[in-house]
């Protein structure tokens, strides 16, 4: 980073004062911040400073510290850090910044530099010997696509050669930089191609001399030419079906695929079957809850606490479909899911694991009794079954 100091003291001014209209501007922008916060300011009043002066000077760094009532020192570190403030005398007349950035280097703004170092000083951010012109580089002016350029106060003239800025910087001198065209020193408007737009530039129907691109554009019923259908989804695919939301939600009548006229009677009878809910859906999605219970259950009315009605479909799976979570520690003799099998059979399972069949569940939280109040005077779980003529749940 370059160090920036202040100018000298033979060239520092001993006062410095706003003039009554930037003044007025001056208040108004300080009263714009809340109170306690009027030192954000303090960016503002040292450009309107600097437009007023063409630079900014230690006697105005110290009237805008005074101002908003900041150390010295806090405004010198923001007039310092920022290079958009001059802290030398710049040419009263025109200030020339030239743009030495990639894009304009590459287009001739070392030949700019050097019309400069001739025209002006040797030396950036010198004045020449009347004090009314000066000039320095600068980074990116943000008009690449017009490079060169140049940026003089607060205007950029673009699209410059060596001859034209040499006679940009003669009008300023002379005084007549107000009549110097700004922007574009060629014939291009802005940022347009140079010799103009070279798209969509004409409304015509280019088609109308190609029979051929004119057969297999498409039209509307009005007649009117219709772009190209090439880029377009392909709304014929099941997936990319717009009819299809959801799968299942089809509505009933529709077949707006192709594919669908020839589809074959086994595919139709399939689809058939999945509609009347044979295979769990209907024509309005997959079944809720309830009729997922009623299917298996039987009706609401004739199922209790979910166990299977005697006529229903699962009547014929007997205890062992409704109670297949049920441990076998918890089964007394007589069972009728376990015919013949004896308390000692089960007591001896249950200690050994090695005992236990296959698949079969341990003791979950569900089943393991209560260790507060099956526990007996020795400290030990009571593991007794209930002799009871059912199932514990």
């Amino acid at each position: 980073m370059s160090v920036r100091r202040l100018a000298e003291d033979a060239v520092q001014p001993q006062s410095f004062a706003f003039s009554d209209e930037n003044e007025r501007w001056a208040l108004a922008t300080i009263q714009k911040y809340p109170e306690g916060r009027q030192q954000s300011a303090v960016i503002p009043l040292l450009m309107r400073a600097q437009d007023q002066e063409g630079w900014v000077t230690k006697a105005t760094i110290e009237h805008v510290a005074d101002r908003l009532r900041m150390p010295m020192i806090r405004v010198l570190e923001v007039a310092t850090f920022y290079t958009q403030f001059q802290l030398k005398p710049v040419g009263t007349r025109a200030h020339v910044q030239v743009c030495g950035t990639t894009p304009c280097m590459l287009r001739g703004a070392e030949d700019l530099k050097a019309v400069c170092r001739k025209h002006i000083h040797p030396e950036p951010l010198h004045t020449n010997a009347s004090g009314t012109l000066s000039w320095e580089e600068v980074e990116c002016l943000g008009a690449c696509v017009n490079a060169p350029m140049v940026m003089i106060f607060k205007d950029t003239y673009e699209d410059l050669t060596p001859e034209r800025l040499e006679q940009i910087i003669d009008a300023f001198e002379t005084g007549q930089g107000d009549r110097v065209k700004v922007g574009p020193q060629i014939d291009r408007h802005l940022s347009v191609p140079v010799g103009g737009l070279t798209t969509l530039n004409s409304f015509e129907d280019e088609t109308a001399s190609d029979p051929v691109g004119a057969a297999a554009e498409n039209t509307s019923s009005e007649g009117v030419s219709s772009p190209s259908q090439s880029g377009r989804v392909d709304t014929h695919a099941a997936e990319t079906d717009p009819s299809l939301q959801t799968p299942g939600k089809a509505p009933a009548a529709t077949s707006s695929s192709p594919s669908q006229e020839h589809e074959s009677d086994d595919a139709a009878e399939i689809r058939e079957e999945s509609a009347d809910g044979s295979t769990g859906g209907t024509q309005r999605g997959p079944t809720g809850q309830k009729e997922r219970d009623e299917a298996e259950f039987g009706s609401a009315s004739g199922s209790t606490s979910g166990k299977p009605r005697s006529d229903g479909p699962l009547s014929s799976k007997g205890v062992a479909a409704e109670d297949a979570v049920v441990s076998d520690a918890q089964r007394v003799p007589g069972d009728a899911a376990m015919p013949g099998v004896t308390n000692a059979d089960l007591s001896n399972r249950a200690a050994s694991p090695s005992n236990r069949l296959e698949g079969e569940r341990t003791e979950t939280s569900d089943t393991a009794p209560n260790p507060t109040s099956d526990r007996g005077a020795s400290g030990s779980e009571n593991r007794s079954v209930p002799d009871t003529g059912e199932s514990k749940r």
